[in-house]
């Protein structure tokens, strides 16, 4: 196993941009990076590797971008398009968490994406190592060497356990700020029989899943996005272009940022079902607690900007349940946005048949 202080001493010596989006994998290395100069989290993993290019055409130095192997499909154009040897030839170091690597036991999701890793990067001609132990700090000096004389990407992949825990707590939000619990319940409460809710990958799917599951009288229906982060918005915008029942989209700060063109798409092609609840916690919570940027934005001057003909405010647990009830019975498509403690559920469990729930949500 690896100290992520170390790992990170180490690699200062040799790099001082770092940039990239919060991984459950790399968490105690980013944590690490947590209030340091020259450390950036970005939305996406594209822009992430974007932001380590114009550092780069600044400085001449090569950055590091951390992603989880999932994102690695959203950094694959700048990857070829500007940094790739034939275009502009830039060095970089990625760093990747790879979840989901041959022999491990992971979500299926997570399995997939991980049997295609190295072949991802074998086709983009990146050069990897396979981080083990400390004894491979001396690979790691000569792939970085190689990356500055080629100015080409390298990539450091690093599997779950080999990083070791730093045991950071997360800072606890606002106690008079409700819980994702508390939230997903009283939509819940207030749903009608035939309504879909559409909820985000991580914390919020897992919540409301296993929330069903403990209480079985509540209505609706739900689809579960335990990949593809940054897309349930639009998933939930397809649903809706040809539904007549309330179609819910479910999401969380982190999402949202990572694709926010869709809220223009949303406010040009939403009809009246279609009904936007933001869970804000400003945090990647499921992935280490991280900050978002989402607090520096004023929602409510960005949706009615983008289109959309009602936005809702609830920032405590005072009458919220009414905000809700009169968020669902707006014309769409409208934006609620909650702010909610950085809390979770314990014990969660994970949304698993899939072709079972999709058969479900389809059913009428």
């Amino acid at each position: 196993m690896i100290s992520p202080i170390i790992l990170h001493k180490f690699l200062k010596k040799k790099i001082n941009f770092f940039s990239g989006v919060p991984d459950s994998i790399l968490k105690s290395f980013s944590s690490v990076l947590d209030g340091s100069n020259n450390h950036y989290i970005c939305t996406n993993e594209g822009s992430a590797v974007s932001l380590a290019i114009g550092n780069y055409l600044t400085t001449g130095n090569l950055g590091l971008v951390y992603m989880q192997n999932s994102g690695l499909s959203n950094a694959i154009n700048p990857l070829i398009s500007i940094a790739g040897k034939t275009v502009y030839s830039i060095p970089l170091l990625l760093l990747i968490g790879w979840r989901g690597s041959p022999g491990s036991k992971d979500e299926p999701q997570h399995i997939a994406k991980g049997k295609i890793t190295i072949n991802l990067l074998n086709n983009l001609k990146i050069k990897y190592l396979i981080l083990k132990n400390q004894k491979d700090f001396r690979k790691i000096s000569s792939l970085i060497n190689y990356s500055k004389k080629k100015k080409v990407p390298v990539a450091l992949l690093c599997k779950k356990g080999v990083l070791i825990s730093t045991n950071k707590k997360i800072q606890k939000s606002n106690y008079k700020l409700p819980s994702r619990e508390e939230i997903i319940l009283k939509i819940l409460e207030n749903v009608n029989k035939k309504d879909r809710i559409i909820s985000t990958t991580g914390y919020t799917s897992r919540e409301l899943f296993q929330l069903r599951k403990i209480n079985k009288k509540y209505k609706g229906k739900d689809f579960y996005m335990v990949g593809g982060m940054g897309h349930s918005s639009m998933v939930a915008l397809g649903v809706s272009l040809k539904s007549k029942n309330n179609i819910i989209c479910l999401d969380g700060d982190g999402s949202l940022l990572m694709h926010m063109g869709a809220l223009a798409t949303i406010g040009v092609f939403g009809k009246k079902n279609f009904k936007y609840i933001l869970l804000n916690n400003s945090a990647h919570e499921s992935v280490g607690g991280q900050k978002t940027i989402a607090n520096q934005i004023n929602f409510s001057l960005l949706s009615r900007s983008l289109n959309f003909n009602y936005y809702f405010l609830i920032k405590n647990r005072k009458n919220h349940q009414r905000t809700i009830i009169k968020f669902l019975k707006s014309t769409g498509p409208s934006f609620l946005e909650i702010k909610i403690k950085v809390e979770s559920m314990k014990n969660l469990s994970r949304p698993k048949n899939f072709q079972i729930i999709k058969k479900q949500f389809m059913s009428l």
